[in-house]
């Protein structure tokens, strides 16, 4: 039996036999005599854009209605279905009218006593008058009888004004819908006793429009300041900056709006400044409360230079990209980087935009050395 150190020699000519064409390709890959390794090439995209950035917010209501009870009674009708769309001005909920209807009966009975106990002391000082003209009646009979008919004419506007009391009480117990919006569930059922002003019944929020809030940090709102104005009262003249949302789960933004809001201070406690835009709900498919990803414009639209990720390489804290010249010699260019654009990279500095770069195959390539390119063309977006 031979023994596994006989064996080695055999494995090791096998290992040397698999490595060797890989040397060999490698070496005639950088060999001066050996052909130039393939790239691809293409010129930068260059054309208008608009840098963007995200942040995310909360959609709130632009109304909100705690629907509560203004008199106290025994709640006697539920007049809606959870959860329906409300018209402002529908009846929501009916109280027992009964107590509420005696006491305005009461009222305008007081009221028509009160106004005959007026014509009776108008009439009464009429006569008084006419008397003290004939001196057939002391100047102070009718003083005291023009006192009366004073005191009469008080009485009917005090019963006049718990009339106008009785009246609202009376339709208060009505409960109307003071918004148009959709409803949340009963909080009371039939035959409890609702109490004014505590009792809570339920909710109306509104959907369209719908607002959708969102915080800055300082220095990014000092550069929305200086670039689109935001914060220095053309949002709130109806020139809003346009933006866009998507809602948990969308892979793009599916909702426009219009930043219409800046706050007037910076929160000492977070260092932000709240915005807030308002978002068109035809269909009410948005939710107070959900959360949305907003894109909003960070500089004017201007000519960007834009190259894929795969373009670009790294040089210790260096960014770089290949440039090939003519004569296929590869040079290396330093480049400043911004965000994503459609897909593509946006180049600060570094390039003019009409050069060809090394798109594919950038790991083959070396400053200084030559390569077979293959011009082509970058589409306008990659999204």
């Amino acid at each position: 039996m031979r023994s596994i150190f006989s064996l080695l020699p055999v494995v090791g000519l096998v290992a040397s036999a698999l490595v060797a064409p890989v040397l060999v390709s490698s070496a005639q890959a950088q060999a001066p005599g050996g052909p130039p390794p393939k790239v691809t090439t293409a010129k930068p995209v260059v054309r208008e854009i608009v840098e963007t950035d995200t942040y995310t917010g909360r959609f709130d209501p632009v109304d909100i209605v705690d629907v509560r009870a203004r008199v106290t009674g025994y709640l006697e009708k539920v007049n809606f279905t959870d959860g329906a769309t409300v018209k402002k001005g529908d009846l929501l909920f009916v109280i027992d009218r009964r107590p509420y209807k005696a006491a305005l009966d009461q009222a305008q009975a007081a009221l028509v006593s009160a106004k005959a106990r007026l014509n009776f002391s108008q009439t009464d000082l009429d006569r008084a008058q006419t008397l003290s003209k004939s001196g057939n009646i002391s100047e102070q009979v009718t003083d005291q009888r023009r006192q009366a008919s004073q005191t009469a004419q008080a009485d009917v506007d005090s019963a006049d004004a718990q009339l106008r009391q009785a009246q609202l009480n009376y339709d208060f117990t009505e409960v109307k819908a003071p918004i148009s919006g959709r409803i949340s569930r009963r909080l009371v059922t039939e035959g409890n006793i609702v109490i004014t002003d505590q009792t809570l019944l339920t909710t109306i929020v509104s959907l369209d429009p719908i607002y959708f809030g969102f915080t800055v940090d300082e220095r990014s709102f000092l550069k929305y300041q200086g670039s689109l104005g935001i914060g220095m009262g053309e949002t709130q003249k109806g020139k809003g900056v346009p933006i866009l949302i998507a809602l948990t789960g969308e892979a793009k933004p599916t909702r426009k709006g219009t930043l219409d809001f800046v706050d007037n201070r910076v929160d000492n406690a977070t260092g932000t400044v709240l915005l807030r835009a308002t978002v068109e709900n035809p269909d009410g498919f948005i939710k107070p409360g959900l959360f949305g990803v907003v894109s909003l414009p960070a500089t004017k639209p201007y000519q960007g230079i834009l190259l894929p990720d795969e373009a670009v390489s790294a040089n210790q804290d260096k960014r770089i990209v290949y440039i090939v010249a003519d004569d296929g010699t590869v040079s290396l260019r330093e480049v400043k980087l911004g965000p994503k654009v459609d897909g593509y990279r946006v180049i600060r500095e570094g390039l003019k935009g009409d050069e060809s770069v090394v798109v594919n195959g950038v790991t083959r390539v070396r400053p200084g050395a030559k390569v077979a390119a293959e011009a082509s063309t970058l589409p306008p977006s990659r999204t």
